[in-house]
Formats: structure tokens, C-alpha cells, sequence
């Protein structure tokens, strides 16, 4: 078996879990609580009021046309991800309702708000880690930023904004309210499943002092740098910068070893959410007693 094989059973996995664990929560969670949802799914649950159809069902329904239409704005992986993923999430759906499981949670909005982003959010992080949808409202924004330019954020937003005015047609101000904290969880919870437990920060620092700063770093910290070319947009005199990635719990260090070279430095420190490549790869040292 190849890599590439390999890697795309674990995606075919990945997507398979994602979509069971998301289909468990708006059956045991939304569904059970009278929570809505945005995007298709939340279509799918307006549906299901207004006319009682399964879920499952329209799921597919809505689905079909999208892909078709969708197709030729995505890449052959992307076009198979979407449909498979798409098929995993109706299949659940079917699977999740007929099963006797649930959760007593009816008395707890609360609960529910927060279990509800927290199975969908692990859910579609899973999914589009490996770079797969659930088709949707997905194709309907990747289709009209390629036509008209608009982000694909904005046309979710404002698709998600819909679905749920709609869904005002069903449910009293208070669900919608818990509805909201399951929006919100369920942002957080993709974000944290997309980047993981990763923590790292990046150090930038333009200095005249440049070298003797990059040295303390690695021999202080244990940490590789690079020097960056730069030049000074005022004086347009060429200048080093040091870039480092660091641990949070070092950027005290950092600090103390740059005034103690050069009071006068720039510090830039960023977030980090990943880092890949020989000499960038981010291993978190052994924890060292004293920094100095």
C-alpha cells in the first residue's frame, strides 16, 4: 500500500468519525432540545417541521443539486471528499435516529447549548482537517467567491444569519439564544480541533544587535533562528531581523535577553499555530528549572 493511499484511508476514517459524531449531536442534542443549526442542516431541520421529512433524507436532497452545480469548481479530491462526506453525514443521521441512545439533558438548555457545539465542532473539525465538506452551504460559498469575489466567510455568515431567522418560525427567543451559544462553542471547538494543543510563539526583533540576540537565543533557550533581510522604511538602511519560535512559558526569557542586548529593539510576538520544516518543526523542549 502507498503513502498516498495510506493518506487517504486515514482521511476517508477521519471523515467517516467526524460525520458520526456531528450527526450524534443534532440528533441526541439539537433535535431532542428544539435547538436549530445553521447552514443545509439547519434547512434540513426547518424541512422536518414544516413537512416531517427525515433528516437523512433531505440531507441527500439538498446535496444533490449543489454538487452538480459545484462541480467544476472543485478539484477531483475535494468533488469525492464532498460526496462521500455528504453520504456519511445522511447515513448517520439515519443510523443515530433509529438507535435507542440519547441524552437526559432535556433539563439543562444550557447543557444542550454547550454539548451541541462541542459534537458538532469536534466534528467538522475532523472533517475539514483532512480537507473534506459536508457539502452544503460550503459549495454555495466556494462557488460565488470564484464568480463574484465574495469571501466565502461573509457568504456563510450571511447564510447562517438566514437559516436561522427562519428558524424563528419554530422556535421561541429563548431556544434561538441557546441555538447562539452553540454557534459560538461550535466555532471554538473547529478552531481548536483544525489547530490542536499547539502552542508556540513566534519572535520577531529588528535590531542593530542583531547577532548577538540570535546568539543568546540559542544558547539560552536551546531555540533556532533565521535572519531575515529587511530594510528601514525611514532611513531605508538594511537591517537584520531575527525570527524565533519559542514556548509561551519563554517569552519572559526572550524579553530579558533582548533589553539586556538592546533596550532600543523592535519586538514583534505572534501567535503561532503551526510550524513544519526542518529547523522550523516546533518540539516543546524539556522543562528547564531557571531561564536566565
Amino acid at each position: 500500500m502507498t503513502k498516498t493511499t495510506r493518506r487517504i484511508l486515514l482521511d476517508l476514517v477521519l471523515i467517516g468519525l467526524g460525520c458520526a459524531l456531528y450527526a450524534f449531536g443534532l440528533v441526541t442534542v439539537n433535535i431532542e432540545n428544539h435547538l436549530a443549526e445553521g447552514g443545509i442542516t439547519g434547512i434540513t431541520l426547518l424541512i422536518r417541521y414544516w413537512w416531517h421529512l427525515d433528516p437523512a433524507y433531505s440531507t441527500i436532497i439538498l446535496n444533490i443539486p449543489l454538487i452538480f452545480i459545484g462541480y467544476k469548481y472543485l478539484g477531483k479530491r475535494a468533488l469525492a471528499y464532498t460526496i462521500y462526506g455528504t453520504g456519511m453525514l445522511s447515513g448517520w443521521l439515519w443510523i443515530w435516529q433509529r438507535l435507542p441512545v440519547g441524552l437526559n439533558i432535556h433539563h439543562d438548555l444550557f447543557i444542550a447549548g454547550v454539548l451541541a457545539g462541542l459534537f458538532g465542532g469536534i466534528g467538522s473539525g475532523l472533517i475539514y482537517r483532512v480537507g473534506g465538506t459536508t457539502g452544503g452551504s460550503d459549495v454555495i460559498a466556494r462557488i460565488l467567491e470564484k464568480q463574484t469575489g465574495i469571501p466565502m466567510g461573509k457568504t456563510l455568515l450571511a447564510f447562517d444569519v438566514l437559516v436561522l431567522t427562519l428558524s424563528l418560525t419554530y422556535l421561541n427567543l429563548e431556544l434561538m439564544m441557546y441555538t447562539l451559544l452553540a454557534s459560538y462553542v461550535f466555532s471554538r471547538i473547529v478552531d481548536f480541533t483544525l489547530e490542536g494543543a499547539y502552542a508556540a510563539k513566534g519572535v520577531l526583533v529588528v535590531s542593530d544587535q542583531a547577532e548577538p540576540i540570535a546568539a543568546a537565543i540559542m544558547d539560552q533557550l536551546e531555540r533556532g533562528v533565521t535572519y531575515l533581510n529587511a530594510e528601514g522604511g525611514f532611513a531605508r538602511d538594511p537591517k537584520r531581523v531575527v525570527y524565533a519560535v519559542v514556548a509561551p512559558t519563554e517569552i519572559a526569557a526572550v524579553k530579558r535577553i533582548i533589553e539586556g542586548l538592546d533596550a532600543k529593539a523592535f519586538v514583534t510576538i505572534l501567535d503561532v499555530h503551526e510550524a513544519l520544516g526542518e529547523g522550523f518543526t516546533y518540539k516543546k523542549k524539556p522543562r528547564r528549572l531557571f531561564l536566565s
